[in-house]
């Protein structure tokens, strides 16, 4: 088996990291948070040639799950995650997208199988550990790969920034409290992709980020 590859595609007006994680060598792999755009995402899965195993869920956000049961059905595939506790998020996507006026293809989401802190989900030879962070949302989970030294977080933690916490299920303490006993301690040499803009180090953020330093 090759290495761990990512590509990162913007999705729809949240700018939201709809994620490709794959095996270099045989360019199987998994789809993480399809938002939106979905014909965008499928091309660039067929113009790269890579074969997708599962979808990923962190959780229930409408930037992060509205195109999951389209993509299902497109992929032939199941939806993976996130914890329980985002059920009520994924069950009123419809609801919320009449909430902000958005149209177009956007679905509730009813995935394959939850996940707890501590399961494992996997393609090939690329094993990630699952680890439940709630506090932007109360089923987030973050998909750590150790050998990769990789996280993908969500909206856990941000470049230089962290989840917004006043959405329903949010909690500020919660979120800081999730990063600091389940992210940080993993190692400054984790590098991570995020669920908006470019992602970085656990180290960084740990040294330079204003809600993760001391006043």
């Amino acid at each position: 088996m090759g290495q761990l590859q990512a590509g990162i595609i913007p999705v729809t007006a949240f700018q939201q990291n709809c994620t490709i994680l794959f095996d270099s060598d045989d360019k199987h792999g998994v789809l993480i948070d399809p938002g939106g755009d979905n014909d965008q995402v499928l091309n660039a899965i067929k113009s790269n040639g890579i074969v997708i195993e599962a979808i990923w869920i962190t959780h229930g956000h409408i930037d992060h799950a509205a195109g999951a049961m389209d993509m299902k059905d497109a992929l032939d595939v199941e939806i993976i995650g996130p914890h329980e506790a985002d059920r009520f998020l994924l069950d009123s996507i419809e609801a919320k997208a009449m909430q902000y006026g958005i149209t177009g293809k956007v679905r509730n989401c009813a995935p394959d199988r939850w996940l707890n802190d501590g399961d494992q989900v996997s393609f090939g030879s690329h094993i990630f550990e699952v680890l439940h962070c709630p506090g932007h949302a109360p089923g987030h989970v973050v998909y750590f790969n150790r050998a990769a030294k990789f996280a993908h977080v969500g909206d856990v933690l941000f470049n230089g920034s962290v989840g917004r916490t006043d959405l329903p299920g949010g909690d500020h303490a919660t979120l800081i409290n999730s990063i600091k006993t389940k992210l940080l301690p993993l190692g400054d040499d984790i590098g991570f992709i995020c669920g908006h803009g470019p992602g970085g180090r656990f180290g960084e953020e740990r040294r330079t980020n204003p809600f993760l330093t001391p006043e």
